[in-house]
């Protein structure tokens, strides 16, 4: 169309018959081609910008130096999100230094063989400990049906002893109900001749205890691990854990069951638990410890850890 158009106004022009009307078509002809350019750029399709996808991050506990350790724990964990000794040994059982293997600021676990017991409450045991109850977040608490992801480190002593009894580096407990027997547990178990061993203990609803995976203790001792355990709360829930060591990424325990049970039927939540918590029963095999945690973390569903 604009080609004739165009052509006519030449023609009309070589032929000087109406300049008025030649310069009347050329307006016509330039408003033409106007309207078609913004026909065409308002047609045309509309690209959206790329979306970056929204991560979600669990909560964190991390170190930040010496002092006011429990009122770190508390106000991040909640409640007094401590169980410790202090009320028959006067001092802080968990405090904060720097570590020069990760190069920053961790949590020193502390049990006295002597001198500690279980909060004045049981003398055949000592306790310290840190985790989630009641009164925590309700992201912080595990309800039915519910994935929950727990990753944390932690180093024993490279002179560390446990004993034939339990000495229970964690745990994941009913909140309430049903709450005597851990559901899941990692307990180190004195082992003769060297053959100390680190046990993953599951219990059922059912009170039938198992040690579903078990392993050579001596290659953590000295060195940090990283734990990762992710589970689906439920009468047949699902558990995976990997153990790995930090200084060159060696898996030292890495157990999955799809179909294990995770739930107490009178609990309303579950939650976990970290720290020392060891029996006296043998008490020659023991000796004063300090285990070091670090870098904390649970995070609900498709959260993720930093």
């Amino acid at each position: 169309m604009e080609q004739y158009l165009f052509f006519f106004v030449f023609w009309t022009c070589t032929n000087q018959i109406n300049m008025r009307f030649s310069i009347l078509i050329i307006l016509i002809c330039i408003l033409f081609s106007c309207k078609k350019s913004s026909k065409t750029d308002s047609e045309a399709p509309v690209i959206a910008p790329p979306t970056t996808p929204i991560v979600t991050y669990g909560t964190s506990l991390k170190a930040d130096g010496p002092g006011d350790t429990y009122e770190l724990l508390n106000r991040v964990l909640g409640g007094t999100a401590y169980e410790v000794p202090d009320c028959i040994h006067s001092q802080r059982h968990i405090s904060e230094i720097y570590d020069s293997d990760l190069k920053t600021n961790v949590f020193v676990f502390s049990a006295h063989v002597a001198t500690d017991n279980d909060r004045c409450i049981n003398f055949d045991r000592q306790r310290t400990e840190i985790k989630t109850y009641g009164v925590s977040a309700e992201k912080l608490k595990a309800n039915l049906g519910e994935s929950i992801t727990y990753r944390w480190k932690f180093k024993l002593d490279a002179g560390f002893k446990p004993s034939p009894s339990f000495t229970h580096l964690h745990q994941i407990k009913a909140g309430d109900g049903d709450a005597d027997d851990p559901i899941i547990t990692l307990t180190a178990r004195y082992g003769a001749a060297n053959t100390d061993k680190l046990e993953l203990i599951h219990i059922g609803s059912d009170g039938i205890s198992s040690k579903i995976s078990t392993v050579d203790l001596n290659p953590f001792k000295g060195f940090w691990v990283e734990v990762i355990a992710q589970m689906e709360f439920a009468t047949k829930g699902a558990y995976k854990i990997s153990i790995k060591r930090v200084s060159d990424g060696l898996t030292l325990m890495s157990y999955e069951n799809s179909n294990i049970d995770l739930w107490r039927s009178s609990t309303s939540f579950c939650r976990p638990k970290w720290g020392i918590y060891r029996s006296l029963a043998n008490v020659t095999y023991l000796r004063d410890e300090e285990i070091r945690f670090a870098d904390f973390c649970i995070a609900e569903g498709s959260a993720i850890c930093n």
